[in-house]
Order: C-alpha cells, then sequence, then structure tokens
C-alpha cells in the first residue's frame, strides 16, 4: 500500500463517519438504577477522580484512539490534544502504523507529544501483531506513557486491503507483554469482547483491556462505504453490545483494569459503565463528531455539561467517590437481560 494511500484511507474513515448512518444499541438503556430521595451528599464534595497507569486523574474519561496521518489529522490531534491539556484528560492516538511508514504523517502524531507537555496521558497505538521493534519506534514518537494494541479482524476483512491472515495474535501479545517495558493496553475498535477473548487475554497476563462494545464508531459501514464494489450492510449489526461485554468481562475477572467504550455519549451512560464493572471510560466518535461539526468551543461545553451530569447521577445515587460508585445495585432489563448469560 503507497503513503498516499494510506492517508486518503484515513480521511475517507473520518468523512465516512461523519456520512455513517446510524450508531449500534451499546444496551446501557437497559441498565436500570434506582433514584435516591435522601442521598445525603454534598454535590460540591464528590470526589471523580480515578487512578490510570498509575497517575491519579480527575476524571475517569479518557480520549480514545481516533486518527492520525493527513493534514486534517494535524488540526484535530492540535484541538484533541487541547482538549485534554485543559481537562487532564489521557489521550490515545489513531493507528501508528502510518508514521512508521510515511514521515509526511509524523506531525500529526507529534503534535499531541508537543501539546501534552507532561500535563496529560499519551498513549500510542498499533496493530496486534506489531514486532516489539515497531512498538519502540511507535512509543518513541510520541514519548507513550502507554501503548494500545488494536484488535480490529471485523474491519480488516471488509476492507478491501485488508488483513486475512489473524494466526498468532495471542502469541505476539504474549511476547509484546514480556519484551516491552510500558504499560500495554489490549483494544477492540467497535465490536466488544468476547468471554472468551477476554480469559484468553487474561491468561496471557494482560492487565488493561478496553473492550470498546458495538454501538458507536461502525467500522464495517465506514470501510463498505470505501468500496462501492461491495455490499456488507447486512453486517453493521454484527458485534457485541457494549453493556454485555462489560458485564461479561467482569463475570471472568475482577482482576484487570477494564476501560468501557463503544457509543458512550453521556454521563449517564458512563456512570453506568462503572456500576456494571469498568474502571474507567472512553470515547471518541461522539468527541469528534463535536470537534468537526461544532467546533473547538462546542466540544468543551459538551464535555463540561457531560462532567457536570455525571456528578448529578453521583449525587442522585447518593454516592460520593468511584469506589462507592462501583457498588452502586443495578438491574438488568430488556434485550441485554435476553442476552446475559
Amino acid at each position: 500500500m503507497t503513503d498516499e494511500l494510506r492517508r486518503q484511507r484515513k480521511i475517507d474513515h473520518i468523512e465516512n463517519y461523519l456520512k455513517s448512518y446510524k450508531k449500534g444499541n451499546n444496551l446501557l438503556s437497559d441498565v436500570f438504577i434506582e433514584h435516591q430521595s435522601l442521598p445525603e451528599i454534598d454535590f460540591n464534595e464528590i470526589d471523580t477522580s480515578v487512578e490510570f497507569l498509575g497517575k491519579k486523574i480527575e476524571f475517569p474519561l479518557m480520549i480514545n484512539a481516533m486518527t492520525g496521518g493527513s493534514d486534517i489529522c494535524i488540526d484535530i490531534n492540535t484541538d484533541l490534544s487541547n482538549i485534554c491539556y485543559e481537562f487532564g484528560f489521557p489521550m490515545a492516538t489513531g493507528s501508528e502504523v502510518i508514521a512508521l511508514k510515511d514521515e509526511e504523517s509524523l506531525d500529526s502524531f507529534e503534535i499531541v507529544k508537543n501539546q501534552s507537555k507532561g500535563e496529560f496521558q499519551v498513549i500510542g497505538n498499533m496493530p496486534a501483531n506489531s514486532s516489539i521493534e515497531e512498538m519502540k519506534k511507535a512509543e518513541m514518537i510520541l514519548n507513550a506513557d502507554a501503548m494500545q494494541l488494536h484488535l480490529n479482524p471485523a474491519q480488516e476483512l471488509i476492507m478491501s486491503e485488508g488483513e486475512r491472515n489473524f494466526i498468532g495474535y495471542l502469541q505476539n501479545i504474549e511476547n509484546l507483554l514480556k519484551n516491552f517495558d510500558k504499560p500495554i493496553i489490549v483494544k477492540e475498535v467497535g465490536f466488544g469482547m468476547s468471554k472468551d477473548t477476554i480469559k484468553k487475554l487474561l491468561d496471557i497476563g494482560v492487565e488493561y483491556i478496553d473492550i470498546s462494545g458495538k454501538g458507536g464508531t461502525n467500522f464495517v459501514e465506514i470501510e463498505d462505504m470505501r468500496n462501492y464494489e461491495s455490499d456488507f450492510s447486512s453486517l453493521y449489526e454484527w458485534g457485541i453490545p457494549t453493556a454485555k461485554s462489560i458485564i461479561d468481562a467482569r463475570k471472568i475477572s475482577n482482576n484487570f483494569y477494564l476501560i468501557a467504550s463503544g457509543g458512550l455519549s453521556s454521563g449517564v451512560e458512563l456512570a453506568k459503565s462503572i456500576i456494571i464493572g469498568a474502571d474507567m471510560t472512553a470515547m471518541s466518535g461522539e468527541i469528534l463528531s463535536f470537534l468537526l461539526r461544532g467546533g473547538y468551543d462546542y466540544t468543551k461545553n459538551f464535555l463540561d455539561n457531560l462532567i457536570y451530569e455525571f456528578k448529578v447521577v453521583m449525587a442522585l445515587l447518593g454516592v460520593k467517590n468511584i469506589e462507592e460508585l462501583k457498588k452502586v445495585p443495578y438491574k438488568v432489563t430488556g434485550k441485554l437481560k435476553e442476552l446475559i448469560d
């Protein structure tokens, strides 16, 4: 694949995301939590801080992997990194593969490192079949605090130029865990993780998992829109909804750091994600949509409101910190109840 094609693919992803038909259902609406009329809480004393990658952050949200590799991505990553600087959110970049092969793409990634000034955590992103040498180069580009390894077989199989051989990925992840000296987060790209997948990852020593469930950015649809000779619309509903993937993951083990992503769009959904088992939440497409359609201040206002809404939910549940939020009882209803084992 040529460097020009890689850059164009990044642009296509952004444009097709904005044109994509609809988000799936992450099924967080099927999680019921009870209102408390006597919360005995001082709203101004609510503590939303969590520990992430060994550092305290003030709110349990990271801006998840989106983009990098083209001129438009420089502007996007500049705005995203400025947002992270203001809010203290960790930030993951899009896949760095293009930066390893195309020097013209480096600026769109290095801008994140330059903007961070050590004030927020920066997380790189590479495919799960990357070599240790590639991982080290990608980490150096960003001076990353951690690296994501993405699992995206559904996306690859829809891409005409995508990967077709997925043999050895698990063994490669295990090798990277043993030989790479920064934390590694294994993440999906929007199709959720099954119990079987999570168990395999935990068995080889993975400590950070981003389940990235169905309900947000749909890479089957986005890749399908790039190829006019294909029609994969029957697979647009493919995947495991975010809520099911979180609950299933926690049934496997409590001894790993679980990041919830996949169509999260409100403070209520962030709070529910933590209640049902997540340690941290992440957003990508929703923030990108606000940024591209409304600009920086519009996005900042959305995030200010989201944080306030999250704290309102905590107050109405009578909890004063995240550890108490994790202990809030909940009931599963509707379609989610049908899917939970």
